[in-house]
């Protein structure tokens, strides 16, 4: 470490220890916390819930607001403090209970360590926590006020926890969200498109593919049809991906049904209405010309996140933060999404990369570069005491 600290600033760092980080991560990520495992995220919880509660404040796990999603932790620290905070993070992963992927590996002679969930993100939950002790035991601490939101459904879009984030982002300053890095030199992600999943319904009419298919209309072909359209329909800042096709039966009978499943990702908000509009254009015209009805189903469940004028303030105090810490700060737009998306609409100036140094997440061969346990809580520190002391407007 180098820079322009304070006593204080160099006490709350000093006071971090990447041995206790990396046990805890191991810990959490040996037990498969898959978005639907509802026993192994109830595990998970209750560890989270034993980890976190060295903080102040008042703990919760709570009901989610759809069925089928495990439970939250939220946790409430000085709501009265003249700074407010957001912290979110995830403990779900994307690999079931049945995934091959399973057990985390050992560290390896290039400090990098193997394991379903090690980055993405139990890793960013233990930078989150070990930032808050330190910030706890600092005299800044009454200073600043958070509220904490780990849930479980992240990867699966926040369905059951959507509202309670958004509860927790109101009138906050800005918000840390500890998604791993968007690559494993610590980049972090600014701005993010949005996403939708939809589902397109195409009920046509069954007939005899030898005697009489003129009588029929073919679903599977109006399916097709949609699905080309919707390709064809990608430009600079809308991405259209046909995903998945159901339908169809028997060889010598005409379809008369067929489902399409697509993702849809706009970059901004005027691409997101452009979009509404392309996909209803698509559906009227694929119904007009092949004679059937289609019913679309879904929603934008992440709106896009631009990088306007606050966020920038916000990434701009870590940057600083950084060259106070010798750690690089580099950002860039980022092609996926995550509760990050959803805390920006709330109006809050939100850094939704904060956690750890890694890569390849979502497969067999995610990983987490031991060293950036240290990096990122001594950054997370660093911001939050800046914070408390009211570096951001």
């Amino acid at each position: 470490m180098s820079g322009h600290l304070t006593a204080i600033e160099s006490a709350a760092l000093e006071s971090i220890a990447i041995g206790p980080m990396l046990d805890q991560v191991v810990g959490w990520a040996n037990i498969n916390s898959g978005s639907r495992n509802i026993a192994g995220l109830d595990a998970v919880a209750g560890l989270l819930a034993e980890a976190f509660s060295v903080l102040p404040g008042d703990m919760a796990l709570v009901d989610p607001a759809e069925a089928g999603c495990g439970r939250n932790l939220h946790l409430t620290v000085r709501p009265q403090a003249p700074v407010q905070l957001l912290l979110t993070g995830h403990m779900d992963t994307v690999f079931a209970a049945d995934h091959a992927f399973q057990a985390v590996g050992a560290v390896d002679a290039l400090g990098v360590i193997g394991g379903p969930g090690i980055a993405d993100m139990k890793g960013g939950l233990a930078v989150m926590l070990a930032a808050l002790r330190a910030v706890e035991a600092s005299p800044l601490a009454y200073r600043v006020g958070y509220e904490v939101v780990l849930n479980s459904d992240e990867e699966i879009g926040s369905p059951g926890s959507s509202p309670l984030i958004a509860r927790a982002a109101r009138g906050k300053a800005a918000a840390l969200t500890y998604e791993p890095s968007l690559l494993p030199d610590g980049t972090f992600a600014s701005a993010r498109p949005g996403s939708g999943n939809f589902a397109a319904t195409v009920q046509g009419k069954a007939a005899h593919a030898g005697r009489n298919p003129q009588d029929g209309r073919n679903a599977l072909v109006a399916a097709a049809d949609l699905a080309l359209r919707l390709a064809r329909a990608v430009r600079p800042g809308l991405s259209v991906n046909p995903a998945r096709m159901e339908g169809g039966g028997p060889d010598n009978v005409v379809p008369e049904h067929a489902v399409l499943h697509f993702n849809v990702r706009p970059l901004t908000h005027e691409d997101e209405d452009a979009a509404r509009s392309t996909i209803a254009d698509a559906i009227r015209e694929v119904g007009k010309v092949h004679d059937v009805v289609i019913r679309l189903e879904g929603k934008f469940g992440r709106p896009p996140k631009p990088f306007d004028a606050r966020t920038e303030r916000l990434f701009e105090l870590v940057r600083r933060c950084g060259a106070d810490l010798a750690l690089p700060i580099a950002w860039k737009p980022g092609g996926g999404v995550c509760d990050g998306n959803n805390i920006a609409a709330c109006g809050v100036p939100v850094i939704d990369t904060m956690g750890v140094r890694g890569g390849a997440i979502h497969s067999a061969d995610e990983f987490l570069i031991v060293e950036s346990l240290g990096e990122r809580a001594w950054l997370s520190t660093l911001a939050l005491l800046r914070l408390a002391g009211g570096e951001l407007p």
